[in-house]
């Protein structure tokens, strides 16, 4: 609980940091706040203590989640320093950053659904913002009103699917809503299963899963490269944690009555996203193709039942988001160089930073699942969860699709180390090569010490 109050604490300082002429150090700062709000989330360990009447929880897995985010967003403002340079609105997007990780951070804790919704909301509306931020830019614009527009249909199904089980059960708790599932599974009305599959369709937009993903390729492709490398990290780990504690521990006991649901949306997640990536010339849209592609690997773990799969989860974002923090920071800096991020932009990576294009193919290859990277064994732990659980034909799709994203992965890579018509270096900040080493660094190290990361949460 501090730790939230220490990042909301942070926020409020960024919104009176240009009236009170703080804004030189607030970059720091917050860097500092961050690393302060590690340091009190890890003393909640193993407290299992609630907080405002049982509306929030930080047990093992609010408090590793949390930790997640907020380390996440240490490494996204250190590597996003010249994002903020010399920008007139510095305090307010990085009050908006602040909020949307506080809003995450409830989506992780919540233990009543009006604070998973006032969570899905302080960090949506936030987002709505950052998105269009690039304001001289039509896709920018294009973003924000139709992650907008989408984002709030999606709300109101959450709501209303909220409101049918608050109907059936008669209450907001999670504890108490599945008590109630527990005690009367003969007898939940009809509008209680209304009332999942709403719930269902709203969190799967938030997740991006086809066919509710139709939002997220034009809403990264527009937003500032920064921010949907925010997108993809941050707030993909809120919104998988806030699905997983609604799907898989609050509606366990009637799993089973979505789970044809959940498998069809599977397949056809691991289909559209990683085949539509094929035929991408774009590397920020590809990379948001990617990132549809990976939940569906989530979620095929997910539906496995696996007794470790809390740490699988948490393995498989912790990897996710380090190797996607590289290849974004990476094109964010390609896209200050050359003002594009297609893949004719990234040829001749190599000759113009070594370091640069050797990171950025260390996170590809992770992405694709070749070993000895995180990415890998994050797969062949979800693989091997879902085959223990006779889910042997999502595995084979998923594996034959895992094939096809190898092809698209590899394709940056092979323009990178192509000769380049330009000869002029790409720039990196000390600051940015010390990030991106240590973010390189950990992909290599949790693949070596996947078990250990795994033992955390089971």
């Amino acid at each position: 609980m501090n730790a939230l109050l220490i990042v909301c604490g942070l926020g409020f300082i960024s919104l009176v940091a240009e009236i009170i002429n703080l804004k030189k150090g607030l970059h720091i700062a917050i860097v500092l706040g961050l690393v302060v709000a590690v340091a009190a989330v890890i003393g909640d360990w193993n407290t299992s203590a609630t907080f405002f009447n049982n509306m929030l929880i930080f047990d093992p897995f609010s408090v590793a989640f949390t930790c997640l985010i907020i380390v996440v967003g240490i490494f996204w403002f250190c590597l996003t320093s010249p994002f903020f340079i010399g920008e007139s609105h510095q305090t307010d997007r990085t009050a908006l950053i602040i909020f949307t990780m506080v809003g995450g951070i409830m989506m992780v804790s919540f233990h009543n659904m009006a604070i998973l919704f006032l969570g899905i909301e302080i960090l949506s509306i936030s987002l709505y913002v950052l998105a269009g931020s690039h304001k001289e830019s039509f896709f920018s614009n294009e973003a924000a009103f139709k992650y907008f527009i989408m984002g709030s249909f999606a709300t109101g199904f959450l709501l209303m699917g909220i409101a049918l089980v608050y109907g059936a059960t008669g209450s907001f708790d999670t504890s108490e809503i599945t008590m109630h599932i527990e005690g009367h599974k003969a007898g939940l009305p009809g509008f209680f299963y209304v009332g999942i599959l709403l719930m269902l369709v709203g969190l799967a937009f938030k997740i991006s899963v086809v066919p509710f993903h139709f939002w997220a390729p034009d809403v990264y492709a527009g937003s500032p490269t920064m921010i949907t490398a925010f997108m993809s990290t941050v707030v993909k780990i809120a919104a998988v944690g806030a699905f997983y504690k609604i799907f898989g521990l609050c509606f366990f006991s009637v799993q089973m009555s979505v789970l044809p649901i959940i498998q069809g949306i599977i397949i056809l997640t691991l289909l559209v996203a990683n085949i539509i990536a094929v035929y991408q010339n774009n590397v920020k849209r590809m990379l948001a193709y990617s990132s549809i592609a990976h939940v569906g690997y989530m979620l095929l773990g997910f539906i496995s039942g696996s007794v470790k799969f809390e740490g699988i989860l948490f393995f498989y974002l912790a990897s996710y988001a380090t190797t996607s923090l590289i290849a974004f920071g990476i094109l964010y800096a390609i896209e200050n160089a050359k003002g594009s991020t297609s893949i004719d932009a990234v040829k001749g990576l190599y000759n113009q930073n070594p370091f640069a294009a050797t990171c950025m193919t260390i996170a590809l290859l992770s992405l694709a699942g070749i070993p000895p990277f995180a990415g890998f064994f994050s797969k062949y732990l979800i693989f091997g969860s879902a085959i223990e659980a006779d889910h042997i034909m999502l595995v084979i799709v998923a594996v034959v699709t895992s094939l096809v994203g190898v092809y698209y992965y590899f394709k940056p890579i092979i323009y990178m180390f192509s000769p380049a018509q330009a000869s002029d270096k790409l720039y990196l900040s000390a600051v940015q090569k010390a990030f991106l080493g240590m973010l390189t660094a950990a992909a290599l190290l949790l693949g070596l010490l996947p078990e250990w990361i795994i033992t955390i949460l089971s």
